[in-house]
């Protein structure tokens, strides 16, 4: 069993192609789900670098929850493969497409308890769109949970940061795979406005969840969690103040002055284009004149040829 002991969950781009392969291929029911092992390389660190993964077979019952299997045959002889094919990996948990947390998740996760002391459960919701707000990825923990009112305590999953990321490598090999994809015609601004109307769609659901969590606080649904409340005021102590008088101007002057700079930058680049047609167009006509001065001086040439030619006739005859 490997130790790993993490804060955080980084998961690179392969895990998430392969993870969507894994579904297509599978061709699931919208409603069922796929699951997998997840791997990683080097030593445990606090930041959880998920840089491979592979599908395990899964099956499991929507209307009875407690009814599920896993093959651990397949799971640990996948495992041998990969580890000739690369000694340093290791299990650091499984995957699931989710895409919510279900019933048999936690007896799945104890299966993953023998191969690491702390797995790290992902889920990877494939059915998000395009429209589709933050990332695709959700990553859990399982702490135990113990009762204050003597109760047996019991395992629970305890939520992690997570975030996308890729090493250089990689980077570029998405970059080359969203060469074909990416629209390169589209205007920097209009790709700039969608990214900052995406981000306000964000910051308004971020708000509802702040709105939802304290009205349940206020109604005794939930119990007050003073650092996320603490949490909640910094955020609102560094936004923007909306009731200054000079907000609007300020705003107006900003639009303004990145209005005209878009203008300016369309008059530079029209001239430009002019100038480089006119230079075309002096470039053709100068090759045209050189065309038409060697094309007379081949006939001037030949002409003289054939004179030569006729007055050394004329003298032979004589």
């Amino acid at each position: 069993m490997s130790e790993n002991t993490f804060d955080k969950v980084v998961v690179h781009p392969l895990v998430l192609l392969s993870v969507v392969d894994h579904f297509k291929r599978s061709k699931q029911a919208p409603q069922k789900r796929v699951v997998g092992c997840l791997l990683t390389e080097g030593p445990p660190e606090k930041t959880l670098h998920i840089t491979n993964s592979f599908a395990v077979p899964f099956d499991e019952k929507l209307e009875k929850p407690d009814v599920w299997f896993i093959d651990h045959n397949f799971l640990e002889t996948m495992f041998e493969m990969h580890k000739k094919v690369n000694a340093k990996e290791r299990i650091v948990g499984w995957y699931s497409t989710g895409p919510s947390i279900r019933k048999s998740d936690l007896d799945i996760h104890e299966i993953f308890r023998k191969y690491t002391q702390d797995p790290a459960f992902v889920i990877i919701n494939v059915h998000q769109g395009d429209g589709a707000l933050g990332i695709p990825v959700k990553s859990f923990r399982s702490i135990e949970e113990v009762k204050k009112d003597g109760q047996e305590s019991k395992r629970t999953f305890k939520h992690c940061p997570s975030e996308v990321g890729a090493f250089e490598a990689e980077e570029v090999g998405v970059e080359h795979l969203l060469r074909d994809i990416k629209d390169t015609t589209v205007n920097n601004l209009t790709t700039s406005i969608g990214s900052k109307i995406s981000a306000l769609k964000g910051f308004k659901e971020r708000l509802n969840e702040m709105s939802k969590y304290l009205q349940d606080v206020l109604a005794g649904k939930l119990q007050p969690n003073h650092l996320i409340i603490s949490n909640i005021q910094d955020i609102f102590n560094i936004g923007l103040n909306l009731d200054t008088n000079n907000l609007n101007s300020q705003i107006s002057i900003t639009n303004n002055d990145m209005t005209l700079t878009i203008y300016l930058s369309s008059m530079v680049r029209s001239v430009i284009a002019l100038h480089d047609l006119i230079e075309n167009k002096i470039q053709n006509r100068e090759i045209e004149k050189r065309l038409r001065m060697e094309s007379y001086k081949k006939t001037q040439k030949k002409e003289e040829e054939k004179l030569k030619q006729k007055k050394e006739n004329t003298e032979n005859k004589k």
